[in-house]
């Protein structure tokens, strides 16, 4: 009987022992999706951080020059070639530009409606006669309202006066258009200049290496003729830009002449007119 009730508790203790590990492992099954999915999400995110850590900031090509912005690549440049050439070629670019801007305003407010003014002046000879026609020419700006001006204060001395007058005065105005160009001119002669004597000290510089060293290197020349390429280069970009403005404004001055010229021929046949009628 002990036998007995020994094998019994021994059967009953495996039994217990079997059931609680079938238990605990049906519990591991059921949990092994889910530790599953959450191991994957954290890999999912983790790729994904590396993945945006990783992306490389976009090129811009406009504004970027191989991967750094423009204006830093600009001082970089300004730097590498030498402040005693690059400096120079700046400050004939930026005093060009001033005048060249000056002259463009000047000559933008000297511009005014020539057909109208000169209806207006006819009309004014007309109902007013010559004072009337003097305060039109005196409330315009411009150079065609100042050779008006100047030939009707000289009606009472002839239409001979009044002619040379308006051919002086014209010439005048021509001159007041043009001051100023020829610095204009003088700068987009220096820079490429500077930037040639540049390019001339680079070269000496750099056989200069070349002879001291007693061997042609790339590496040990390179230098000079960065410096020689760079000044080459400003001094071209500043003078092209500078002849661009000068030749604009010429334009506009030819434009006013033109209108000068045409408005002082009518002015005359209108003194002409005038005189016949009264």
């Amino acid at each position: 009987m002990k036998a007995m009730k020994k094998l019994l508790m021994i059967l009953a203790a495996v039994g217990v022992m079997s059931f609680t590990a079938v238990n605990v492992y049906a519990q591991d099954a059921v949990q092994t999706p889910e530790a599953t999915e959450a191991v994957l999400t954290d890999d999912v995110t983790e790729a994904v951080a590396n993945e945006v850590t990783t992306v490389e900031p976009e090129f811009n090509a406009e504004t970027d020059v191989q991967g750094v912005p423009l204006h830093r690549a600009l001082k970089q440049k300004f730097l590498e070639g030498g402040a005693g050439w690059m400096a120079p070629i700046l400050l004939f670019l930026i005093f060009g530009l001033a005048i060249a801007i000056e002259r463009i305003l000047y000559l933008s407010l000297s511009s005014i409606n020539t057909k109208k003014f000169m209806a207006d002046v006819e009309h004014a000879l007309k109902t007013g006669g010559i004072p009337a026609a003097l305060d039109v020419a005196r409330n315009n700006r411009g150079p065609v309202a100042s050779i008006y001006y100047q030939g009707l204060m000289r009606y009472d001395e002839g239409l001979e006066v009044v002619e040379k007058s308006v051919a002086s005065y014209g010439s005048v105005q021509t001159g007041l258009m043009e001051s100023g160009l020829s610095w204009i001119s003088l700068f987009i002669a220096l820079s490429p200049m500077f930037g040639f004597m540049g390019t001339i000290v680079g070269m000496i510089s750099a056989f200069d290496q070349i002879q001291a060293a007693g061997d042609v290197s790339a590496t040990l020349v390179a230098g000079g003729i960065k410096v020689a390429l760079l000044t080459t280069m400003a001094g071209l970009i500043a003078a092209a830009i500078l002849q661009i403005f000068y030749n604009y404004i010429i334009s506009k001055i030819d434009s006013l002449v033109i209108n000068m010229e045409d408005s002082s021929i009518i002015l005359v046949d209108m003194l002409t007119e005038y005189n016949k009628k009264k």
